[in-house]
């Protein structure tokens, strides 16, 4: 393996991480790489591996934190980036700790956050996806990011949690500045302070007026005499608000763009869509919306496929690269619409696997449909290639998406 250390702030490795994850892979199953912030840490890079790594205890969430006893932001910011008290309100949420915390956490959370509450907004769903779809309705061109990938997701959130989706434009720049991390430069500490002001404003106003929402229950949840302390609920919120959207908004936006990049695969799909599921799957293995997970820290000495990893040594998994790895899927580098087994890792693996994949995957299932039937004749208004990916090391999305209706 070689020696060399990459820097993966690097917008040229940004832009394109694929095939420098094919090298890496080739080389061995880890690799020693410069973490955005300054650190230096590993990147899992083989499936096997980063699915084993993913349920490794000895890779701690806790200990990998700013000092507030959680890890680090969205966007990987490095510690220290934050104040004190703004991350304390955003790092006591399930992404960030171990069981036990965890455990009960994701046990108070999943009591609001059901299958029959994610159910029951389907119908919801298909009316936003309507009225967005009938705005653009008319247009020769959008930005189908702008237009439909982002709002559609936000707007589910936010009536979802109960919140106002007039505020959803703030929301979208101060995500946007949480999810680069330390590539937002100055714009991430005024916008993790105003995110965190807004849910505390937020979760005030619940607790003088309830409602029958995801919010409301999250004020009230209770298993026998345990219940959410306020860090847990603003963090809880944090995390809700934040990845309750972003995953969405990059599955919609990379799948289309694969669906358009080459319209054979765009025309396949809208003659068969019945093929949607597996179609969804597979844009999650092949772009998968997000492109690590968030760090985790060797709580003792170990080896991660025969490569030795010191205690307090950072970790990443290399969710992005693991779902191409020719060892675990046949034609990895090609997006194959029906492809039968796909155990992907794009929304993790063991205790953290993503609560809300079940709400992604519905709004991608009825936003993809209503696209396909709607504008049949849609392509892209710029090469494929020209479109730049938004900066970060967390997700795994473009800037935006030039479409010609």
């Amino acid at each position: 393996m070689t020696s060399e250390i990459v820097d993966l702030a690097d917008p040229a490795f940004q832009s394109d991480p694929h095939p420098v994850y094919a090298d890496w892979r080739r080389a061995g199953p880890v690799r020693r790489a410069l973490l955005p912030g300054g650190t230096e840490g590993w990147v899992v890079t083989r499936y096997e591996d980063a699915r084993r790594a993913l349920t490794d205890p000895r890779l701690s969430k806790r200990a990998s934190g700013n000092g507030s006893g959680g890890s680090r932001t969205a966007g990987q910011a490095p510690a220290g980036a934050t104040p004190p008290e703004i991350g304390a309100a955003i790092s006591r949420h399930m992404l960030a700790v171990d069981p036990p915390d965890h455990t009960r956490l994701r046990r108070l959370v999943s009591a609001a956050f059901t299958a029959r509450r994610i159910e029951a907004l389907r119908p919801r769903i298909e009316r936003i996806t309507t009225d967005l779809l009938d705005a653009m309705e008319g247009g020769e061109r959008a930005d189908l990011i702008d237009a439909f990938a982002f709002p559609l997701p936000i707007q589910v959130i936010c009536e979802l949690l109960g919140i106002p989706s007039d505020d959803r434009d703030d929301f979208r720049e101060w995500s946007n500045a949480v999810v680069a991390g330390s590539a937002a430069g100055d714009r991430l500490a005024p916008s993790l302070k105003a995110m965190v002001t807004y849910i505390q404003a937020l979760l005030a106003d619940r607790r003088t007026h309830g409602g029958d929402d995801l919010l409301s229950g999250l004020v009230q949840v209770r298993d026998e005499d345990d219940r959410l302390t306020e860090q847990e609920l603003s963090s809880m919120v944090f995390l809700l608000l934040v990845a309750g959207h972003e995953t969405t908004v990059n599955l919609i936006a990379n799948g289309t763009w694969l669906l358009l990049a080459d319209r054979a695969r765009w025309d396949a799909l809208r003659a068969d869509l019945s093929l949607l599921p597996t179609a969804i799957e597979e844009f999650l293995r092949y772009e998968g919306p997000i492109e690590t997970s968030t760090y985790r820290i060797a709580t003792e000495d170990l080896e991660i496929g025969g490569t030795p990893i010191r205690a307090g040594d950072p970790v990443l998994i290399g969710l992005l690269s693991a779902n191409r790895d020719p060892d675990r899927f046949p034609g990895a580098d090609d997006l194959v619409l029906d492809r039968a087994q796909n155990p992907h890792l794009a929304f993790g693996h063991g205790i953290h696997y993503c609560l809300g994949a079940p709400l992604a995957r519905l709004e991608a299932q009825i936003a993809f449909t209503a696209l396909l039937t709607r504008f049949p004749g849609m392509r892209l208004a710029v090469p494929a290639d020209s479109i730049p990916w938004r900066p970060g090391l967390l997700l795994h999305g473009l800037s935006s998406l030039p479409v010609c209706l």
